[in-house]
């Protein structure tokens, strides 16, 4: 069975949930190889939770200096390994980070590059392009084929093994170099891009004291709140939550737009939710011809009643 590549996402050597994604998504091309890339160290940290999603194998590319040089030493990591083991096809995470290596490597290597895949198979991908409003489906024709998944599209499949450990040696990174790291407050909430459940608000919010209402319904969920570009760029919530083409894409089980029109920016970024709700005044805004539940009401009446019931039923 042919060997694929699969570059993980982690902090520090724990998992992100797109590295599970990725690890189900490969077995449908061949044998699952976990490539880890980080400081000394992180391999084994990682190792145990890459067993349990499934990895063949786990790659081990750790040098000093790696964190601090954004995507150089993945790159040249996957450039070694292509080289060496000459898989049928390397998978990333379709997030900032996994578009400019997966980019970057396809021309290195002269490779096929499918981006944005929402489904994977030994026939080919389907892809999401013209900002998702189409849905093509795609076939690499170069020996390497280099794919970047959509996070969510996936359901992982957890398949326990006892993965053997490879290291491998790449020189250490000499290029540009992160000199200083700002964390974001993030609070309680989950991670927008892996939370399950994710409530949204936009222009229809009116304005930053009224997005509470948003975190109220949010938190009561246990979910994480997101935002349109109308929204932020408004003012009204901060740039790292913005959902959308220029912005995050989420994949939850559960999506709530409020506010939100739906313009086809937005619904690049949310729309393989598993389930649409849309909270609108407006029964012409255009989100929902793709909701599952719409409701054609003011928001600040809806969501507190929403929420009233939801406390209710919790207590």
């Amino acid at each position: 069975m042919a060997e694929v590549l699969v570059l993980v996402e982690h902090a520090d050597g724990e998992l992100r949930k797109t590295s599970a994604e990725l690890l189900t998504a490969a077995r449908a091309l061949g044998e699952p190889s976990a490539v880890v890339v980080g400081e000394p160290g992180v391999t084994e940290r990682a190792l145990v939770a890459l067993g349990e999603a499934g990895a063949s194998k786990v790659y081990a590319a750790e040098v000093d200096g790696a964190d601090a040089v954004l995507s150089s030493a993945a790159l040249d990591a996957l450039t070694k390994l292509v080289a060496e083991k000459s898989p049928s096809a390397v998978l990333l995470a379709h997030t900032a980070d996994g578009k400019d290596i997966a980019g970057r490597l396809a021309v290195r290597l002269e490779a096929g590059l499918l981006t944005d895949v929402v489904e994977l198979s030994a026939e080919g991908a389907r892809q999401a392009v013209f900002a998702g409003s189409v849905f093509v489906d795609a076939k690499v024709r170069t020996p390497l084929a280099v794919y970047t998944l959509r996070p969510g599209v996936v359901e992982p499949e957890p398949q326990q093994s006892s993965p053997s450990r490879e290291d491998i040696t790449i020189a250490a990174p000499n290029g540009a170099r992160v000199v200083e790291r700002v964390v974001e407050p993030r609070g309680a909430r989950p991670e927008l891009t892996e939370a399950s459940v994710v409530v949204s608000g936009g222009r229809g919010v009116g304005s930053a004291d009224n997005f509470a209402l948003v975190e109220e319904l949010a938190d009561v969920l246990g979910g994480a709140v997101g935002a349109s570009r109308a929204a932020t760029d408004g003012g009204m919530y901060s740039h790292q939550f913005q959902v959308g083409q220029t912005g995050k894409t989420v994949s939850p089980q559960l999506y709530i737009a409020c506010g939100i029109s739906g313009a086809i920016q937005h619904r690049s970024g949310m729309q393989t939710a598993r389930t649409i709700v849309v909270i609108n005044k407006d029964a012409d805004a255009p989100l929902f011809e793709i909701a599952d539940f719409g409701i054609v009401g003011d928001l600040f009446t809806v969501l507190p009643q929403a929420i009233a019931a939801l406390k209710a039923r919790q207590n």
